[in-house]
């Protein structure tokens, strides 16, 4: 069962920026802290982004750097990523998920869906 679709991804050039868009469906994801995550080729998946459901206040990876924005819309249950000053690093399928906060760490807490591609070509 789909719970969440990604797209926004493309490819890019340094320094260029993208929007990623995260539309998600059922009680798991709405009214639930939701984040985005990513895997580069060859690495594991890692935290990038989350934002809470009460107070829709914001937490980042430290390579973010001030470079994305992540934020909701309630009314269409579509989470957004904004991408500013990409680098060739951030080239990874970045992928939404309802999260969870363990000990100051970000988990997902539901299935993954298929993500979205960003590429960033130097």
């Amino acid at each position: 069962q789909v719970q969440q679709v990604e797209s926004g991804g493309g490819l890019v050039q340094t320094g260029e920026s993208l929007r990623l868009s995260c539309e998600y469906f059922g009680r798991t994801f709405v009214r639930n802290a939701m984040g985005w995550f990513r895997q580069a080729p060859g690495k594991e998946r890692e935290f990038v982004a989350a934002i809470k459901w009460m107070d829709s206040s914001t937490d980042y990876a430290d390579f973010v750097q001030g470079r994305f924005t992540v934020a909701r819309d309630t009314a269409s249950n579509t989470l957004y990523l904004q991408m500013n000053n990409l680098k060739p690093e951030d080239t990874a399928v970045y992928y939404c998920n309802a999260v969870a906060q363990n000990f100051g760490n970000w988990n997902a807490i539901a299935a993954w869906g298929k993500g979205t591609l960003v590429t960033v070509s130097s």
